[in-house]
């Protein structure tokens, strides 16, 4: 991994113009305050370029609207982007394969590439198939006939049940499931929960990265399919059969119910949830602890529970504290119009 760049060879990775010594080297990255001497750094906005006289980087990524600076700097569309490209570039490195480790476990019938790192303690069931260049951490356990794209990163204690499938380069953090049973239950005359047998798998896209003890069902038939591009923070529930299309974003808490289907490059904030059996279009914004109950167009910008039109859910919760004072000038105006009645 290389341990030195020249400020304009990361500049010209993000289409930046270097204002001042571009000849500058870095070879970390760091915050505004408390960056160090050879560290690049970033502004986001221009309203906040005061910072810049007291950051103690050797350079700053900032927005287009500034134009100088008593130091180096590097005028981008968009530094936050930018910032993670260049991080991106400064920490790659390269796979290195250490084999399999003495105490793992592995099944009948698997195709192992020559560079991959499975580590202690791994369990891996029979048929399972193996791209180039894959981390399985410790503890981890892979079911039957599951197949794992090239350059992925199985975390450990991840748990990967029979048939699922994953793309390239997913990235999967500690604690969480795919594929176990999804919730579902037939009840008889008597009141008794006869459980529903899922018989389906998880299909998981390319450049997928899931947060650390979440948990994503299979299908009751079919897939439950997680497309490309799509990141999912810690803890969240994805349930049988649910759809989720490319390059979304799921934070923290999130819950989707059962047969849902979810466009491309929506967004759900934290602890929002969706019932089953609906369709969220594209590029749709599911505001935090909003619930989400029937089919919502693309481009729907929603708030509150049950969720409507984020414009007015938020003109009605600014009134909630109001809601005393405006019931009691309500009971007031009755009783002055009751009075009034009687004297006509």
């Amino acid at each position: 991994m290389k341990s030195e760049f020249t400020i304009k060879e990361l500049a010209d990775l993000v289409n930046g113009e270097v204002v001042g010594d571009s000849s500058l080297i870095i070879t970390g990255f760091g915050p505004l305050v408390g960056a160090g001497e050879k560290d690049l750094s970033f502004l986001a906005k221009v309203g906040k370029a005061e910072l810049l006289e007291e950051t103690g980087a050797a350079a700053v990524l900032v927005p287009l609207g500034i134009t100088e600076a008593e130091r180096t700097i590097v005028r981008v569309k968009d530094p936050y982007l930018a910032s993670a490209i260049i991080q991106n570039h400064m920490l790659k490195k390269e796979f290195v394969s250490t084999g399999v480790h003495p105490t793992a476990v592995i099944g009948t019938g698997c195709s192992l590439p020559e560079q991959v790192s499975i580590g202690p303690q791994v369990v891996i069931g029979n048929g399972v198939t193996i791209g180039d260049c894959v981390l399985i951490a410790g503890g981890v356990v892979i079911g039957d006939d599951v197949v794992i794209g090239d350059h992925c990163e199985i975390r450990p204690n991840v748990t990967i049940e029979n048939g699922c499938e994953l793309g390239r380069r997913v990235i999967i953090h500690g604690g969480t499931v795919i594929g176990s049973d999804g919730y579902g239950y037939a009840t008889d005359e008597q009141g008794q929960h006869v459980k529903r047998p899922q018989l389906g798998i998880v299909r998981i896209g390319d450049d997928v990265e899931i947060g650390a003890n979440c948990c994503v069902d299979r299908a009751t038939f079919g897939v439950t399919w997680i497309k490309s591009g799509t990141k999912i923070d810690n803890l969240v529930q994805l349930g049988h059969n649910v759809e989720l299309g490319e390059n979304s974003l799921l934070v923290a808490q999130v819950g989707i119910a059962g047969s849902t289907i979810i466009g491309r490059n929506v967004v759900f904030g934290g602890k929002a949830a969706a019932s089953g059996h609906q369709y969220i279009g594209d590029r749709s914004m599911i505001a935090g602890k909003s619930g989400v109950h029937g089919d919502q167009p693309p481009g729907s910008i929603l708030a509150g529970t049950p969720a409507i039109d984020a414009k007015q859910w938020f003109k009605a919760a600014s009134l909630f504290g109001k809601l005393p004072e405006i019931i009691k000038d309500i009971k007031r105006i009755k009783k002055e119009l009751s009075r009034f009645a009687e004297k006509k």
